[in-house]
């Protein structure tokens, strides 16, 4: 058996029917959800409980990851916005348009990480114009990792939804 077919047989290029594909799924949904603006959300819980230094931790921490978003989109953000969307684009094409199921996949995985990340800059940006610090800051990131997380649960639902279409639609492998 030479290389070629053993890597595409361990990988399986029918993405929803591959279980790796369903870890990456839940492990970047579970990550989104708990890191909330680059700020890991046990963080915030310790700071509301504890106040003090770990308040001025967070306070620090979460403007440092608002300072850099707010970067970003300032010196890149039109570059960025373009490249992610002639990407999703494609994906959507290849994936919806010519029946290519990895770029299905992709798409499905990454939409709605671009819809986070919008998300993202939105709270980054609100952050930034009100000097939102200490105690305002518990609400704001906690709507913040509450959206990201409605956005999470549908993105998985829908991924499964078309995954199970897809799998049913194309049965088992041939062999």
């Amino acid at each position: 058996m030479d290389a070629f077919a053993t890597i595409f047989e361990l990988i399986d290029m029918r993405s929803f029917s591959n279980l790796w594909f369903w870890i990456v799924l839940a492990v970047i949904w579970s990550t989104a959800s708990h890191w909330v603006l680059g700020v890991p959300y046990d963080m915030v819980t310790r700071a509301k409980r504890q106040g003090g230094r770990a308040m001025d931790d967070l306070n620090a921490l979460v403007g440092i990851y608002v300072r850099r978003l707010l970067y970003i989109a300032r010196e890149a953000g039109a570059v960025l916005v373009g490249i992610v969307f002639f990407a999703l684009t494609m994906l959507a094409a290849l994936g919806f348009g010519y029946g290519v199921e990895l770029c299905q996949a992709l798409f499905l995985l990454f939409c709605p990480l671009v819809l986070v990340g919008a998300l993202s800059m939105r709270t980054a940006s609100r952050i930034a114009s009100r000097d939102i610090r200490d105690e305002a800051l518990f609400p704001v990131l906690r709507w913040h990792r509450f959206w990201t997380q409605v956005i999470g649960m549908n993105a998985i639902f829908i991924t499964s939804m078309w995954g199970m279409f897809q799998n049913l639609r194309l049965g088992p492998l041939a062999g």
